[in-house]
């Protein structure tokens, strides 16, 4: 059974509002929520990045049943992955359970406020290292750990929740997939690609949940929600190559300036379309994922997506799994 999630884009609003936000989103009856981690917005017109972990902490108490999910925490720069297991077995006792912890190898645009980016090899390296870490604090280990990158002096969570945090690791090839299997119980993924979700089964992954985030535009006139993905999305348009190693927002505004409304438009449906919004998700669905989160672009756009989602959009998903 498919499950869908609503994405807290950190990027696109404030703390308030997107605690807020993930209320609404339950009451709209999305099984689970996403928080985007960022220390800087995409881009400027974006406006927002509130600390994630905060307002996890509020969503947690704001909410009964929806899922949280942390979409995704590097924990190779900008914080260790010892105080990342504590942030993570913290959050699963405030929300009872309900959270999943993201990991993903992260971009120049966050973790470079502390300190320089790595070469991409290295911050691998940094990576597969992290989830050791992690993985081993969250089952409950006390550590001592001695690495080429970290090292972890007699470690140990005092505060663990009930049920083991699953950790999500983002995926994006064989390697990663591998990591995905070994360290995690999940994975996530950007593209609807199905040899990802092949190779993360194949790696030890069989049975675990496949998250992706889908974004959407909605709003009853097309040509204002092309402009607005435009506007907010337009970074969606390139490679993960560029999305990991620029630095800043101005760096992305330079990058996107000749991104067109159209070539947004092709990979995020806009407009009042059911069918097309469908068409996207449905992607996703079909190549394997199981835990499917929709982003409306636009954080002042979300009290028509609520509604809208919860009386059209979220039936005819779940209808495609009848």
């Amino acid at each position: 059974m498919t499950t869908y999630g609503y994405s807290l884009l950190s990027e696109q609003a404030p703390p308030d509002q997107l605690v807020a936000d993930a209320a609404r989103a339950e009451e709209a009856g999305f099984d689970f929520a996403t928080v985007s981690d960022h220390y800087y917005p995409w881009l400027t017109a974006q406006g927002h990045s509130p600390y994630a972990w905060s307002v996890l902490g509020a969503v947690a108490q704001a909410t009964q049943q929806l899922r949280l999910m942390s979409f995704v925490t590097c924990p190779i720069r900008r914080y260790h992955p010892a105080v990342v297991a504590q942030k993570a077995a913290t959050m699963g006792v405030l929300s009872g359970g309900r959270f999943t912890l993201g990991l993903g190898a992260g971009e120049n645009l966050n973790e470079r406020v502390v300190g320089a980016w790595p070469a991409v090899a290295h911050r691998h390296q940094m990576f597969e290292e992290s989830l050791e870490i992690i993985r081993s604090l969250l089952d409950g280990d006390s550590i001592s750990f001695n690495g080429d990158y970290y090292d972890v002096g007699g470690a140990e969570l005092f505060d663990l929740p009930e049920a083991t945090v699953p950790v999500a690791v983002a995926v994006s090839g064989p390697h990663s997939c591998a990591l995905a299997g070994e360290y995690g119980e999940a994975m996530v993924a950007t593209h609807p690609d199905p040899d990802l979700v092949r190779m993360f089964t194949e790696a030890g992954g069989e049975g675990g949940r496949r998250y992706c985030q889908v974004p959407v535009s909605y709003g009853p006139d097309e040509q204002e929600c092309r402009r607005v993905a435009r506007d907010q999305f337009r970074w969606a348009a390139l490679g993960w190559k560029a999305l990991s190693e620029l630095p800043d927002p101005p760096a992305f505004e330079t990058a996107t300036q000749y991104v067109r409304e159209e070539d947004v438009a092709a990979i995020i449906p806009c407009g009042p379309d059911l069918d097309q919004h469908v068409a996207a998700v449905a992607k996703f669905r079909d190549a394997g994922f199981t835990d499917i989160a929709l982003v409306q672009v636009g954080g002042d756009r979300q009290r028509e997506f609520l509604p809208w989602a919860a009386e059209t959009l979220l039936p005819a998903l779940r209808n495609l799994d009848d």
